[in-house]
């Protein structure tokens, strides 16, 4: 039976497919340079004894094959994403970190500037409002309108003027009205001028609210007062004792006591200061010879004393200051009386004659001008000669 060129043809299609599988199960993965021929690559059951198959790499750590690019370029596959783990020394595979996306930014956060550290409180023994209260009162934030209207309007005090601008920054950084302006004007208008120690304190406090002002125009914050333990603005004391330049002084001698960053009124010191010194309190009532500022001076009698250094203390509204060896006590000059043997010796002939008393000059008539008397005492009677 004839067989026809098409039948032939088929024929060897077939024997040649049946040729090239059998190539493919037989052959062992390579390939030429090329890339024609080869390719395949071997499938097994799992990784071969002591070897690890990584989740995304080939089998038995193999080589990736090489490919041809489609411009013709032989080479290896790029890697572009790293493998998800990897694994350690100790066998435990670990996650490999993955860059994530920057967080959005967040509106930030304002801190408040610091606010009034304690006085401590004025003892305000008078009820009158002055500048000692008043900065006692604006310690609470919440209060800085309340002070504002106890201070004067119109005034030339430097220490009222300071807190009138504190109270109308702390009104406006807290977005409850004020006037930065006024502030401002405030602020100009001091020179320094405050030289108490409170007034120090509330000078460095509107500093830093127009500083913040500055920085940030346009915001607000609530201000808290000053956390406890903040340490106190004035540390009142006893700086000296005046004497005179010689560190000393006697019973019955005036003593000048320099009291430093009073924190109170000067006013209320008088009414209930007393004043001891060696234990001893002074007689009659301190005087108060000079104001300046946070300065005080006392003036005050040493009592009487056995010699020696003291201690003086002044209190006032409950409160004790101390100066512990302040100056020395010394001894009081005493004349020694004389002896009744040594009278003559000591008055000569300034002796009268016997029977006449020794008389010291007569106080002058204030009723007009005239000749002095002369007094002559007599016997039982007395003469006077014109």
């Amino acid at each position: 039976m004839a067989v026809s060129l098409g039948m032939r043809i088929s024929g060897l299609l077939v024997v040649g497919a049946v040729a090239v599988a059998a190539v493919a199960f037989t052959s062992d993965g390579g390939g030429t340079a090329d890339g024609r021929g080869g390719g395949g690559t071997i499938v097994t059951a799992g990784p071969s004894a002591g070897q690890r198959k990584g989740p995304n790499g080939p089998p038995g750590g193999a080589t990736p094959p090489v490919r041809q690019s489609p411009d013709g370029h032989v080479g290896r596959p790029a890697v572009t994403e790293p493998p998800p783990s990897s694994p350690s020394r100790d066998g435990v595979e670990k996650e490999t970190p993955r860059l994530s996306p920057s967080p959005s930014t967040s509106p930030k956060l304002l801190e408040a500037p610091g606010w009034l550290p304690p006085g401590p409180d004025s003892s305000d023994t008078d009820g009158t409002a002055d500048p000692a209260s008043v900065y006692d009162l604006l310690r609470d934030p919440a209060e800085c309108r309340t002070a504002l209207n106890v201070i004067p309007r119109t005034t030339t005090d430097a220490e009222w003027t300071l807190l009138r601008g504190l109270s109308s920054a702390c009104l406006a950084v807290q977005g409850e009205g004020g006037s930065w302006k006024q502030a401002l004007r405030e602020r100009a208008a001091l020179a320094d001028a405050a030289d108490t120690c409170k007034g120090r304190a509330a000078y460095a406090v509107l500093d830093g609210l127009l500083d913040f002002h500055r920085r940030h125009p346009a915001a607000t914050v609530r201000l808290k007062p000053a956390p406890s333990g903040t340490p106190a603005a004035c540390a009142y004391r006893i700086s000296g004792v005046d004497t005179g330049g010689d560190g000393e002084a006697k019973a019955g001698e005036v003593i000048g006591i320099e009291l430093a960053d009073a924190y109170f009124d000067p006013a209320e010191l008088l009414p209930g200061a007393v004043v001891s010194v060696g234990g001893r309190q002074v007689p009659g009532v301190p005087v108060l010879t000079s104001v300046a500022g946070g300065r005080l001076v006392l003036s005050v009698v040493v009592p009487a004393l056995e010699p020696g250094r003291v201690e003086v203390v002044v209190r006032q509204a409950g409160t004790d200051v101390r100066l512990p060896g302040a100056f020395t006590v010394t001894a009081v000059d005493v004349v020694p009386e004389p002896s009744p043997s040594a009278l003559p010796q000591l008055l000569g002939a300034s002796l009268p004659p016997q029977g006449m008393l020794p008389l010291g000059p007569l106080p002058a008539d204030g009723t007009g001008a005239h000749a002095s008397a002369g007094l002559r005492v007599g016997q039982g009677h007395a003469d006077v000669a014109g």
